[in-house]
Protein backbone atom coordinates (compact mmCIF):
# COMPACT_ATOMS: atom_id res chain seq x y z
CA UNK A 1 0.00 0.00 0.00
CA UNK A 2 1.10 3.19 -0.90
CA UNK A 3 0.19 6.49 1.35
CA UNK A 4 0.95 9.36 -0.69
CA UNK A 5 -1.00 12.45 0.56
CA UNK A 6 1.03 11.20 4.42
CA UNK A 7 4.32 10.75 2.94
CA UNK A 8 3.66 13.98 0.39
CA UNK A 9 2.87 16.01 3.32
CA UNK A 10 5.75 15.39 6.01
CA UNK A 11 8.16 17.69 7.36
CA UNK A 12 11.71 17.88 6.21
CA UNK A 13 13.20 17.01 9.35
CA UNK A 14 17.33 16.51 9.63
CA UNK A 15 19.58 15.20 12.25
CA UNK A 16 20.21 18.98 13.56
CA UNK A 17 16.97 20.00 13.25
CA UNK A 18 14.03 18.08 15.97
CA UNK A 19 11.80 21.20 15.86
CA UNK A 20 9.66 19.95 12.98
CA UNK A 21 9.30 16.78 14.16
CA UNK A 22 6.01 15.51 15.57
CA UNK A 23 5.50 13.98 18.74
CA UNK A 24 5.98 10.79 18.81
CA UNK A 25 2.40 10.42 20.61
CA UNK A 26 0.83 12.52 17.80
CA UNK A 27 2.78 10.33 15.13
CA UNK A 28 1.33 7.16 16.13
CA UNK A 29 -2.60 8.04 16.58
CA UNK A 30 -2.23 9.91 13.09
CA UNK A 31 -0.61 6.32 11.89
CA UNK A 32 -2.92 4.05 13.87
CA UNK A 33 -5.69 5.68 11.60
CA UNK A 34 -3.90 5.40 8.16
CA UNK A 35 -1.81 2.16 8.23
CA UNK A 36 -3.09 -0.94 6.67
CA UNK A 37 -3.56 -4.03 9.07
CA UNK A 38 -0.47 -5.49 7.76
CA UNK A 39 1.51 -2.30 7.67
CA UNK A 40 0.13 -1.64 11.27
CA UNK A 41 1.60 -5.11 12.20
CA UNK A 42 5.09 -3.93 11.01
CA UNK A 43 5.19 -0.56 12.84
CA UNK A 44 3.68 -2.80 16.04
CA UNK A 45 7.10 -4.62 15.53
CA UNK A 46 9.06 -1.76 15.96
CA UNK A 47 7.08 -0.75 18.73
CA UNK A 48 7.89 -3.48 20.80
CA UNK A 49 11.05 -1.77 21.79
CA UNK A 50 8.45 -0.10 24.41
CA UNK A 51 7.21 -3.28 24.98
CA UNK A 52 10.20 -4.24 26.19
CA UNK A 53 11.33 -1.62 28.59
CA UNK A 54 7.60 -1.86 29.46
CA UNK A 55 7.66 -5.16 30.69
CA UNK A 56 10.86 -5.07 32.79
CA UNK A 57 9.47 -1.95 34.48
CA UNK A 58 6.30 -3.83 35.15
CA UNK A 59 7.58 -6.79 36.76
CA UNK A 60 9.67 -5.03 38.58
CA UNK A 61 6.84 -2.63 39.85
CA UNK A 62 3.27 -3.44 39.08
CA UNK A 63 2.76 0.52 39.26
CA UNK A 64 5.45 1.65 37.53
CA UNK A 65 4.51 4.29 34.98
CA UNK A 66 4.26 2.60 31.36
CA UNK A 67 5.56 4.17 28.07
CA UNK A 68 2.97 5.09 26.13
CA UNK A 69 4.16 4.36 22.68
CA UNK A 70 4.55 0.22 23.21
CA UNK A 71 1.58 -1.80 22.29
CA UNK A 72 0.87 -2.94 25.39
CA UNK A 73 -1.32 -1.18 28.53
CA UNK A 74 -0.58 -1.87 32.29
CA UNK A 75 -4.06 -3.74 31.79
CA UNK A 76 -2.35 -5.92 29.18
CA UNK A 77 0.12 -6.42 31.14
CA UNK A 78 -1.83 -7.66 34.75
CA UNK A 79 -3.99 -9.96 32.14
CA UNK A 80 -0.86 -11.40 30.17
CA UNK A 81 1.26 -11.74 33.48
CA UNK A 82 -1.25 -13.48 35.22
CA UNK A 83 -1.54 -16.06 31.91
CA UNK A 84 1.95 -16.49 31.98
CA UNK A 85 1.82 -17.63 36.05
CA UNK A 86 -1.47 -19.61 35.82
CA UNK A 87 -2.65 -20.18 32.40
CA UNK A 88 -1.60 -22.94 29.89
CA UNK A 89 1.05 -23.43 27.04
CA UNK A 90 -2.70 -23.75 25.01
CA UNK A 91 -4.20 -20.07 26.54
CA UNK A 92 -0.67 -18.65 26.30
CA UNK A 93 -0.70 -19.57 22.27
CA UNK A 94 -4.15 -18.42 21.89
CA UNK A 95 -3.35 -14.78 23.42
CA UNK A 96 -3.23 -12.51 20.43
CA UNK A 97 -1.66 -9.90 22.59
CA UNK A 98 1.23 -11.92 23.72
CA UNK A 99 4.51 -11.09 21.50
CA UNK A 100 5.48 -14.49 20.91
CA UNK A 101 9.09 -13.98 22.36
CA UNK A 102 8.13 -12.71 25.68
CA UNK A 103 7.14 -15.40 26.95
CA UNK A 104 10.19 -17.69 26.39
CA UNK A 105 11.89 -14.63 28.25
CA UNK A 106 9.39 -14.80 31.00
CA UNK A 107 9.44 -18.67 31.82
CA UNK A 108 13.21 -19.11 31.13
CA UNK A 109 13.47 -16.07 33.34
CA UNK A 110 10.63 -16.92 36.38
CA UNK A 111 11.83 -20.36 36.55
CA UNK A 112 15.67 -18.85 37.14
CA UNK A 113 14.33 -16.88 39.88
CA UNK A 114 11.84 -19.64 41.83
CA UNK A 115 15.19 -21.52 41.53
CA UNK A 116 17.63 -19.10 42.69
CA UNK A 117 15.21 -17.29 45.25
CA UNK A 118 16.24 -14.10 43.38
CA UNK A 119 14.68 -11.63 41.03
CA UNK A 120 15.97 -11.88 37.48
CA UNK A 121 15.16 -9.83 34.78
CA UNK A 122 17.40 -10.43 32.15
CA UNK A 123 17.44 -8.07 29.66
CA UNK A 124 20.45 -9.25 27.23
CA UNK A 125 18.01 -12.14 26.81
CA UNK A 126 14.96 -10.08 26.42
CA UNK A 127 16.99 -8.26 23.85
CA UNK A 128 18.71 -11.33 21.99
CA UNK A 129 15.03 -12.79 22.22
CA UNK A 130 13.49 -9.52 20.44
CA UNK A 131 16.36 -8.91 17.51
CA UNK A 132 16.20 -12.41 16.60
CA UNK A 133 12.56 -11.77 16.21
CA UNK A 134 12.44 -8.70 14.13
CA UNK A 135 15.42 -10.25 11.67
CA UNK A 136 12.92 -13.09 10.74
CA UNK A 137 10.24 -10.83 9.32
CA UNK A 138 9.14 -11.06 6.09
CA UNK A 139 9.60 -7.12 5.33
CA UNK A 140 13.11 -6.83 4.33
CA UNK A 141 13.48 -3.27 5.24
CA UNK A 142 12.72 -4.33 9.17
CA UNK A 143 14.55 -7.21 8.88
CA UNK A 144 18.04 -5.31 7.77
CA UNK A 145 17.45 -2.67 9.93
CA UNK A 146 16.93 -4.71 13.17
CA UNK A 147 20.11 -6.81 11.96
CA UNK A 148 21.78 -3.35 11.12
CA UNK A 149 21.18 -2.03 15.05
CA UNK A 150 22.10 -5.30 16.33
CA UNK A 151 25.92 -5.16 14.25
CA UNK A 152 26.28 -1.62 15.23
CA UNK A 153 25.39 -2.37 19.08
CA UNK A 154 27.20 -5.28 19.34
CA UNK A 155 30.38 -4.13 17.80
CA UNK A 156 30.67 -0.53 20.29
CA UNK A 157 29.85 -3.00 22.57
CA UNK A 158 32.64 -5.52 21.72
CA UNK A 159 35.26 -2.73 21.81
CA UNK A 160 33.82 -0.69 24.88
CA UNK A 161 34.49 -4.12 26.86
CA UNK A 162 37.90 -4.70 25.78
CA UNK A 163 38.94 -0.88 26.76
CA UNK A 164 37.45 -1.85 30.38
CA UNK A 165 38.62 -5.36 30.47
CA UNK A 166 35.21 -7.03 30.60
CA UNK A 167 33.83 -9.79 29.17
CA UNK A 168 33.08 -9.78 25.41
CA UNK A 169 31.49 -12.98 24.74
CA UNK A 170 29.00 -12.39 27.30
CA UNK A 171 27.78 -9.05 26.64
CA UNK A 172 26.82 -9.62 22.89
CA UNK A 173 23.60 -10.68 22.07
CA UNK A 174 22.09 -12.07 18.89
CA UNK A 175 22.42 -14.76 16.76
CA UNK A 176 23.94 -13.80 13.48
CA UNK A 177 27.03 -13.72 11.65
CA UNK A 178 28.94 -10.69 13.34
CA UNK A 179 27.11 -11.78 17.01
CA UNK A 180 28.83 -15.61 16.44
CA UNK A 181 31.98 -14.23 14.54
CA UNK A 182 32.80 -11.56 17.74
CA UNK A 183 32.14 -14.26 19.93
CA UNK A 184 34.41 -16.62 18.56
CA UNK A 185 37.42 -13.72 18.05
CA UNK A 186 37.02 -12.01 21.41
CA UNK A 187 41.22 -11.39 21.52
CA UNK A 188 41.40 -10.30 17.92
CA UNK A 189 42.22 -6.90 16.58
CA UNK A 190 39.15 -6.45 14.70
CA UNK A 191 37.29 -9.47 16.14
CA UNK A 192 37.45 -11.36 12.81
CA UNK A 193 35.18 -8.84 11.43
CA UNK A 194 37.47 -7.68 8.62
CA UNK A 195 35.63 -8.59 5.50
CA UNK A 196 32.17 -9.03 7.13
CA UNK A 197 30.88 -6.20 7.74
CA UNK A 198 30.66 -3.40 5.62
CA UNK A 199 30.78 -0.67 7.97
CA UNK A 200 33.22 -2.00 10.68
CA UNK A 201 35.86 0.61 9.90
CA UNK A 202 33.38 3.53 10.40
CA UNK A 203 31.63 1.36 13.34
CA UNK A 204 35.52 1.54 14.38
CA UNK A 205 36.06 5.70 14.81
CA UNK A 206 32.87 5.76 16.51
CA UNK A 207 33.67 3.41 19.10
CA UNK A 208 37.17 5.30 18.97
CA UNK A 209 35.31 8.49 20.20
CA UNK A 210 36.24 9.89 23.45
CA UNK A 211 33.46 12.57 24.03
CA UNK A 212 30.39 10.93 24.92
CA UNK A 213 28.14 13.15 23.42
CA UNK A 214 30.05 13.14 20.42
CA UNK A 215 29.72 9.34 20.36
CA UNK A 216 26.32 9.23 20.83
CA UNK A 217 25.52 11.97 18.02
CA UNK A 218 27.74 10.01 15.36
CA UNK A 219 25.49 6.29 16.59
CA UNK A 220 22.17 8.63 15.37
CA UNK A 221 24.38 9.89 12.40
CA UNK A 222 25.10 6.94 11.52
CA UNK A 223 21.54 5.24 11.75
CA UNK A 224 20.23 8.14 10.08
CA UNK A 225 22.42 7.81 6.82
CA UNK A 226 21.28 4.08 6.40
CA UNK A 227 17.53 5.16 6.78
CA UNK A 228 18.30 7.62 3.81
CA UNK A 229 20.17 5.03 2.06
CA UNK A 230 17.82 2.12 2.54
CA UNK A 231 14.81 4.16 1.63
CA UNK A 232 16.08 6.73 -1.69
CA UNK A 233 14.16 5.23 -3.86
CA UNK A 234 11.21 4.46 -1.53
CA UNK A 235 8.69 7.13 -2.06
CA UNK A 236 5.26 7.21 -1.04
CA UNK A 237 5.53 3.12 0.68
CA UNK A 238 5.73 1.84 4.27
CA UNK A 239 9.04 1.91 3.91
CA UNK A 240 9.49 5.61 3.87
CA UNK A 241 6.91 5.84 6.25
CA UNK A 242 8.61 3.37 8.97
CA UNK A 243 11.67 5.64 8.12
CA UNK A 244 10.24 8.74 9.05
CA UNK A 245 8.96 6.96 12.18
CA UNK A 246 12.68 5.75 12.97
CA UNK A 247 13.99 8.88 12.64
CA UNK A 248 11.68 11.16 15.02
CA UNK A 249 13.11 8.48 17.23
CA UNK A 250 16.26 9.46 16.88
CA UNK A 251 15.42 12.99 17.09
CA UNK A 252 13.29 13.13 20.35
CA UNK A 253 15.49 10.89 22.62
CA UNK A 254 17.33 14.03 22.59
CA UNK A 255 14.77 16.09 24.21
CA UNK A 256 15.50 18.28 26.94
CA UNK A 257 19.17 17.37 27.00
CA UNK A 258 21.59 20.22 26.89
CA UNK A 259 25.24 19.68 26.68
CA UNK A 260 25.82 19.32 29.99
CA UNK A 261 22.73 16.82 30.99
CA UNK A 262 23.84 14.60 28.08
CA UNK A 263 26.99 13.82 29.36
CA UNK A 264 25.63 13.34 33.24
CA UNK A 265 23.45 10.50 31.37
CA UNK A 266 26.08 9.14 29.69
CA UNK A 267 28.47 8.73 32.26
CA UNK A 268 25.37 7.27 34.18
CA UNK A 269 24.64 4.71 31.45
CA UNK A 270 28.53 4.32 31.21
CA UNK A 271 28.16 3.00 34.69
CA UNK A 272 25.08 0.85 34.96
CA UNK A 273 26.41 -0.83 32.03
CA UNK A 274 29.15 -1.58 34.28
CA UNK A 275 27.91 -2.54 36.85
CA UNK A 276 25.00 -4.96 35.25
CA UNK A 277 27.64 -7.11 33.33
CA UNK A 278 26.51 -10.23 34.69
CA UNK A 279 25.69 -12.42 31.62
CA UNK A 280 24.53 -16.20 31.52
CA UNK A 281 25.74 -18.61 28.77
CA UNK A 282 22.89 -21.33 28.80
CA UNK A 283 20.73 -18.63 26.70
CA UNK A 284 18.83 -20.91 24.17
CA UNK A 285 18.82 -19.86 20.45
CA UNK A 286 15.58 -18.97 19.14
CA UNK A 287 13.76 -21.10 15.95
CA UNK A 288 14.75 -19.02 13.48
CA UNK A 289 11.38 -19.51 11.38
CA UNK A 290 10.42 -16.64 9.36
CA UNK A 291 8.36 -14.03 11.36
CA UNK A 292 5.13 -12.90 9.54
CA UNK A 293 5.12 -9.80 9.90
Amino acid sequence: MNYYSFIAGLPDITPDNAKDAPQMDALLEELDALLSDRDKRLLKLLRMRYDNENLTAYLADKNAVLNSLGNLTADDWEDIIGILENGTEFMEKHEPRLIPYMAEYYHSTHDTAQDSGEDRHDEELLSTLYYDYGMRCSNKFIAQWFEFCLDLNNILTAFTCRKHGWDIKGAIVGHNEVAETIRKNPNARDFGLKGICDDFDTIVSVAETADLMEREKRIDALKWQWLEEQTFFEYFSIEKVLSFWLKCEILHRWDGLDTERGKSVFKGLLAEMKKGLTFDDSHTTPNRKQTEN
